[in-house]
Parts: C-alpha cells; structure tokens; sequence
C-alpha cells in the first residue's frame, strides 16, 4: 500500500504551476511558491504515485556492447519496495547512513528510492574512490551499511568499521549478495513518518582547493528543490531525458533521478568507457532524446565531432557543472539549432540562476534568478547586497527549499555560509540592468594583472575560440612588474600539435580577441590537473605556475 498525504497534491500543484509556464519566466518567477509539507516522503508520495498501473519507461539503459534494458515505472515502484524490505531485514533503519557506489545500474536507482523509504541516508560516492578516501567517508560520514559493485569490494578491506557490507553483481566471502533482494515482498509498509526536514543524502564536496565537505540535505531540500532544475532544463511529461554525468556526484541526482522524475520523464543512460561522440549521438537519435544534459567538457568534446551526425536533435540543451564558453554554444547553434542553455548551482543547493526555455538569451550570461529564489550580489567590501558585481549569494529571510541544511558536523562553517541571513556561493557574478548574471569566477580564482581584475573565465572563453585549443586554464603568474600577469594552460584540439609555431599563433590570437591589459601572457600546453567530479584544480596550477616551468612559452620571447 503507498501511503499518500496532502504533500502530493502539493507538490504537484507547484510542479504543474512550472510546466505551464515553462516558457513565461516573468509569470513563473512572480508567481511560484515552495511548496513546504511538514512531511514529504518523495519515493512513496510522489514515485510510487506516478508509478502505480503506469508502464511507461522510467529507465533506458544501453551499455557500451548495445546491450539494452527498459524499466517501467511501475516496475521500479515494485522493484524498489523488494529491496527496502530486504534491506530492512538486513537491519538498515531510519537515519542509518547507507555509502552507496555504484555505476549507472539500475540497483543505483533502485537503492536511492528504497532508501528513502526506509528514511535512512544516503551517501552517493563515485567508483572512481579509493581506500583513502572510502576510510574518510565510512568514519566521517558514520557509515552503517555499504552497497558496492562486486568489483570494488577488495577496496574496504583497508576500510575499518562495523557496517553491513553488500555486494551488487557478484559474491565475495563476508559480502551479503544483492540479488537476493528480488525475491523479498513486493509489498512495503512504511515505519513512521517522514518529516520533510528529515535527512535524505550526505554529499562530500569535490574537493578542489581543501578537504571537502560534508553537505546534507533533506526530503524537502533535493526533491522538492529539484523543481527549478526540472524547470531550468525544460523537462515535461513523456520527455526522454540524457544527462551525463557519473553517479556519486550532485549533478547525477538532479538530473539524473529529481529532475526528470519530478517531469515523469524517462532517464536516458548510455554506458561507455571512452567518450565516442559518433555513438552517442547515434545512441541519442535511436532513443529519441528530447533533452539533453552535458558539462562543458562533454560539450567540447562533442563540437571536434561531427555533430551533423545526430539526425534528430534534442528539443532542450543545457550545459552545468562550470560556465559555458560562448564559442561552444555558437557552433551548436549553427549545427542543430538548438542554444545551448547555461544554468548555475552548487551540491549546496538547486539550481539558483539559470537561461530557461522561452527567457531572451544574453551571451556570456548564465540568465536569471530561478523561480524561488532571491539572489543577491554582496559587495566584496561591505558585504551588503544590491552590488552590480559581488559574491552571488541567495536570500534565506524566505528560505528556498532547494538549499542544504548545513555542512554536517562543522558548525563553524555552516555558520560562515549562512553569515548575516544569507547563503554565500563563493562565486562571483555581475548583474545587469535587466537583471542578467553573468558569471565572473570563484571568489579565488580572479585575481589582478598591473591592479586590473582579471576574470580567469573571460580569458579562457576567449582562448576556446581558436580551434587549436580544446581546454584551457587560466591562473596568475608571479611578475616583477605587474605583480602578475594571466597564463593560459591548454589542452590541444586533435591534429594540433605543440610548439613555438603554435604558442606564437595563440598569443596572436590572444591579442586580437582581448583587451592589452587581459591579454596571456604566458603559455604552456600539456593536460590539466582535474578532481575526479572532472572540475579543474586551479590550485595545483596555481602551484606550478609559482614552481615555474621550462615548458613555458612567453609573449615577449616572439617579438
């Protein structure tokens, strides 16, 4: 029996306010309001609503072989409540914290609504961690139960602590095996009620300057908050949604599993191991796409491809994770188009800023507040908010839905995010007069060159354009004279091969498209340092670049 409560028709009235008015931004801003249930259980009030006599597909997966498996919503419902009552008779219970890793599987998505049944809570982790990592999770994140693919067990041998060990895809000596869970009751009765402000996940952060944090969110803050993803990417009933993007991270819960589920749209997913652009979107026109999901480096990858190559393309296109150069969007553009539409979020929050479908674009602007939020631009000096450029920043004295409790058990942080009545991203932005964000960088990343402030952003937007670079990086560079100038680390474009010719080329192209006081500097061509998210780690180039490098090409050495 599902067990269903006001919170549903809630919910759905909020959601359904935002399909109608998917391309009226100004209607949809004015007018929506976070729905607030004192309690929300998003699997059982909401999937298993949907879900019931509904065999529509809620999960397309093909694998890199073209091997292929479709699960009905109703299936999923049904599948989901075998493996909360097996888990139950394993001991999990409300509020246990459950690591799960696994890949795109359907036991990930199985697991994530089973969980949430069971109120216990789930901490994603991606495959690609190792024991050190596992060991900082498991006692940080108090871990009683894990749910790993059989492949990846041998990795908590190094992993102390008493927890329920669970094997997904194979039998290991001391694992219980997954697949028993297929046999348990079909039929689940909830224990308790879910409060929304109970605790669903715990995300560790990627990590790119410091140890990362611990952010926790509830039954209300990802499912409920992930109606202005579903908004910002367009998503409607019947939609065939493909977001690529690796389980263990936020991004995979947003549009992977709230966002399309919130739309009752179908997940798309297709496994590989190497990116093959050609097969993707051969992959994408025989699935019949609809919406499309990609960070920029898929993004960029995609535009070195023939992209006239996918026959059908999608109705919607969106880009997250880090801004979208505007030379990448262009060429979209011109071959199927569709503009790429930028949207801005953090693993904090949901979706805060963002181009949705029907907003008038501006280029290099990642568009407007998201219906439910008030964002504010803080002044990097005062701090008080109204600034033209300044700390993006989201107003809590009407709290959105869509953002974290806290940082768990680091309440000196928490308290610095949320300093004076507001959350603060880290990230810079400048607002125009029709209230446009443009993106400016991370609050450390920007820095200044003879005390000009130099957006790293702009820069590498900037390098993207010639088509020699497929990647680029900006960071400053000790100088003398100018305390420090910009220096582009780049990734080449295949068939462009390093050297003087070309580092000589590029710092002429630097001088043609930038402003003298912007213009690289310094040039060196190699690979970047990235986390395994796939986010860039400025510090350690930030690092090198103070080292210093004989690999270093300058613009005064080609005059």
């Amino acid at each position: 029996m599902t067990v269903t409560n006001g919170a549903t028709d809630e919910f759905r009235a909020a959601r359904d306010f935002l399909l109608e008015h998917r391309a009226d931004y100004a209607t949809a801003y004015e007018g929506f309001d976070w729905p607030r249930p004192e309690s929300f259980n998003w699997a059982l009030d909401w999937f298993d609503v949907i879900a019931r006599d509904n065999d529509r597909t809620a999960l397309h997966i093909v694998e890199e072989d073209g091997e292929r498996a479709e699960f009905s919503f109703a299936a999923l419902s049904e599948r989901s409540n075998r493996v909360a009552n097996w888990l139950r008779a394993r001991g999990v219970r409300a509020e246990d914290r459950v690591l799960v890793m696994l890949g795109n599987q359907v036991e990930l998505w199985e697991t994530a609504l089973a969980a949430m049944k069971l109120r216990a809570v789930v901490i994603p982790a991606t495959t690609l961690l190792g024991p050190a990592d596992l060991r900082d999770r498991v006692e940080r994140g108090r871990v009683r139960h894990v749910i790993v693919r059989a492949e990846d067990a041998e990795k908590f041998d190094e992993v102390p602590g008493r927890h329920t060990r669970i094997t997904v895809g194979g039998a290991r000596p001391g694992w219980q095996s997954y697949e028993e869970a297929y046999a348990a009751d079909p039929g689940f009765e909830p224990e308790g009620v879910t409060h929304s402000d109970d605790p669903l996940m715990l995300y560790f952060t990627s990590g790119t300057t410091a140890r990362p944090k611990l952010v926790e969110h509830t039954h209300a803050s990802y499912p409920i908050g992930h109606l202005s993803t579903m908004y910002w990417i367009g998503l409607k009933p019947g939609d065939v949604h493909l977001n690529i993007s690796s389980p263990g991270w936020a991004k995979h819960a947003w549009s992977n599993l709230f966002a399309p589920w919130n739309a009752e749209a179908t997940v798309f997913i297709h496994n590989y191991t190497r990116f093959d652009p050609g097969r993707l979107m051969a992959e994408m026109d025989r699935a019949g796409v609809t919406t499309f999901c990609a960070p920029p480096t898929v993004w960029r990858m995609l535009i070195q491809a023939d992209l006239t190559q996918l026959r059908t393309p999608p109705r919607e296109a969106v880009a997250a994770g880090e801004p979208l150069n505007p030379e990448v969007i262009e060429q979209v553009r011109r071959a199927w188009g569709v503009t790429i539409r930028d949207g801005f979020g953090q693993t904090e929050t949901a979706v805060q800023v963002s181009n949705s479908p029907g907003q008038q674009l501006k280029t290099g602007s990642m568009g407007r507040p998201s219906p439910g939020f008030r964002v504010e631009l803080l002044d990097p000096v005062t701090g008080a908010p109204g600034a033209v450029e300044g700390e993006i920043a989201l107003d809590l004295s009407a709290r959105p839905v869509g953002v974290m409790t806290g940082y768990h058990g680091d309440a000196d942080r928490t308290a610095e995010a949320m300093a004076g009545g507001y959350y603060r991203t880290g990230d810079i932005g400048a607002r125009d007069e029709d209230g446009y964000i443009t993106y400016v960088g991370r609050a450390d990343d920007v820095f200044k060159a003879s005390d000009y402030k130099i957006s790293p952003f702009e820069l590498e937007s900037a390098l993207l354009e010639h088509e020699a670079v497929a990647e680029a990086a900006v960071v400053p560079a000790p100088d003398e004279l100018r305390l420090a100038v910009p220096k582009a680390y780049i990734v080449l474009a295949t068939g462009h091969e390093p050297g003087p010719d070309l580092a000589k080329v590029l710092f002429e192209h630097s001088r043609t498209v930038l402003a003298p006081y912007k213009r690289i500097r310094r040039l060196e061509f190699g690979t970047l340092p990235k986390t395994i998210s796939g986010k860039i780690r400025r510090i350690e180039l930030r690092e090198a670049t103070a080292v210093g490098s004989d690999a270093e090409y300058r613009e005064e050495d080609f005059r």
